[in-house]
């Protein structure tokens, strides 16, 4: 089904400093997809959104506590450790969140479990969801599917989120294709521009 503008939100998962760096061990490959595919293509949405008045979410890896203590115990196996209020925690700069957009901060890979975005989304009244970011086979595949099993509209955009290799990008892509709608920047950014333009 098309996203409805009066009921959609625009969920950018995990596009922040600790992900995006060169220090988590990324590839050249990695960073190249980010910075000259994915960033602009989720600046475009971004736009998009906001103009069509689309909410537009963000989730970040961040702790609750100094010492991590908080994390799911796969974070904490994987030493994935993000302190409060650090650089690592911040949305990157190409695609820093307005000041009246919200930002869900969570301490496992699911960001639908550890934190309250299902509770906020239903008190805003979306129905569709439009996915993008990191990393496509963990993060964001997780968010697809648990939004589906609760009950969204998924529309995950192909181009706008990327992972460790070409190859696990793609299987990620096939092994979710029942529980979302897969479409390009390109096809949504004119879909939400269409519905705009219509009348009444």
């Amino acid at each position: 089904m098309p996203v409805d503008p009066a009921h959609a939100a625009l969920l950018i998962i995990d596009v922040q400093n600790y992900c995006a760096a060169a220090k988590t061990g990324q590839s050249e490959s990695f960073s190249e997809s980010l910075r000259e595919k994915v960033l602009p293509n989720i600046r475009r949405l971004q736009s998009a959104c906001r103009r069509a008045g689309i909410e537009v979410v963000y989730s970040v890896i961040e702790n609750m506590t100094r010492d991590g203590r908080d994390r799911s115990l796969d974070y904490k196996i994987s030493r994935i450790d993000v302190p409060p209020g650090s650089w690592d925690a911040q949305v990157v700069d190409e695609i820093a969140p307005a000041e009246h957009e919200m930002i869900f901060r969570k301490t496992s890979s699911n960001v639908f479990i550890s934190t309250n975005i299902d509770y906020v989304l239903r008190n805003l009244g979306v129905r569709s969801l439009i996915i993008t970011g990191l990393m496509t086979d963990q993060c964001v595949e997780t968010a697809v599917r648990d939004a589906c099993d609760l009950g969204y509209l998924v529309t995950l955009v192909t181009d706008a989120c990327t992972t460790s290799s070409v190859e696990r990008h793609e299987q990620s892509l096939i092994g979710i294709r029942g529980y979302c709608r897969q479409r390009t920047t390109g096809a949504v950014w004119a879909e939400i521009s269409t519905r705009l333009d219509r009348p009444g």
